[in-house]
């Protein structure tokens, strides 16, 4: 136990607010008490008139390594409930993040899996370590995500190879693929990402989220926002395939064991030797 708190904020350079994932320990699993701190801050830097831009990242060995499965707790605003509450409820925090008026920057280095990469994606930069690893190893065993960004950034071909592998990607072809915008060593990410919200944070706040909006509108007239809703029903259907049943009773019976047995065949993830 620690009486750390689990989301911290620093102001690292003028109009630059940074908002810092701190379960270190549990590689900054997205509990719904992680969550809820993560969107109050944002709306709070989203309220500062002194804040122009803000940065997202997570402390220790990586970004997040997805939703906290030990017991993610109350949700941390009402969402309609029944089938398909989880997935209409992650969809929902995208678009809280996506509708701010000022820029989120992702700074994304180690794991950023599951509902890691949901909140990385629903962010308008996204800059990553090279040897970052991306997946969303959930579709092997459980379910189709919850948010299926994958194809609006990635393209078909790309999305349904992640559909039907579960593989994560390094920060190179995060960018190659359309996930993030740059990457850099490990090493220089903080540098390079503090340097480019500088950069951003230099344009006025009301032209900025004009410019911002811009680019959200172009997307939701191509349909995203509709198809990302669209997608929360598949995700439900998924929960009550017979495969989805038998590994939920795994994980009922220690989630480590489960996440081992569901990777050792692919050798990846927590089972790479």
């Amino acid at each position: 136990m620690t009486d750390e708190p689990i989301l911290k904020t620093d102001d690292p350079a003028p109009h630059v607010r940074r908002i810092t994932l701190n379960r270190p320990a549990k590689r900054n699993a997205l509990s719904n008490a992680l969550r809820a701190a993560i969107f109050e801050a944002l709306e709070d830097g989203d309220h500062d008139p002194e804040v122009r831009v803000m940065i997202l990242r997570g402390a220790g060995v990586c970004f997040s390594a997805g939703y906290d499965l030990a017991g993610v707790g109350e949700l941390p605003w009402h969402t309609a409930g029944n089938q398909g509450q989880w997935a209409r409820h992650v969809v929902e925090g995208c678009f809280r993040v996506w509708d701010l008026a000022k820029p989120v920057i992702a700074q994304v280095h180690g794991w950023c899996l599951a509902g890691g990469s949901e909140l990385a994606t629903a962010c308008d930069l996204v800059y990553v370590a090279e040897d970052a690893q991306i997946g969303y190893p959930a579709v092997r065993t459980m379910s189709p995500p919850d948010n299926h960004f994958h194809v609006w950034l990635m393209g078909m071909r790309a999305a349904m190879e992640q559909m039907l592998t579960g593989d994560s990607i390094d920060g190179h072809e995060a960018v190659r693929l359309g996930f993030a915008n740059r990457a850099f060593p490990a090493g220089e990410l903080e540098a390079a990402v503090l340097a480019m919200a500088e950069r951003v944070a230099k344009i006025d706040p009301e032209l900025a989220q004009l410019n911002k909006r811009l680019v959200h509108r172009q997307m939701e007239a191509m349909g995203m926002r509709q198809g990302l809703r669209a997608g929360t029903d598949l995700h439900a259907l998924g929960w009550s395939t017979k495969a989805s049943r038998e590994y939920m009773a795994r994980m009922r019976e220690g989630v480590t064991q489960a996440l081992s047995a569901r990777d050792g065949t692919f050798g990846d993830y927590r089972t790479k030797g």
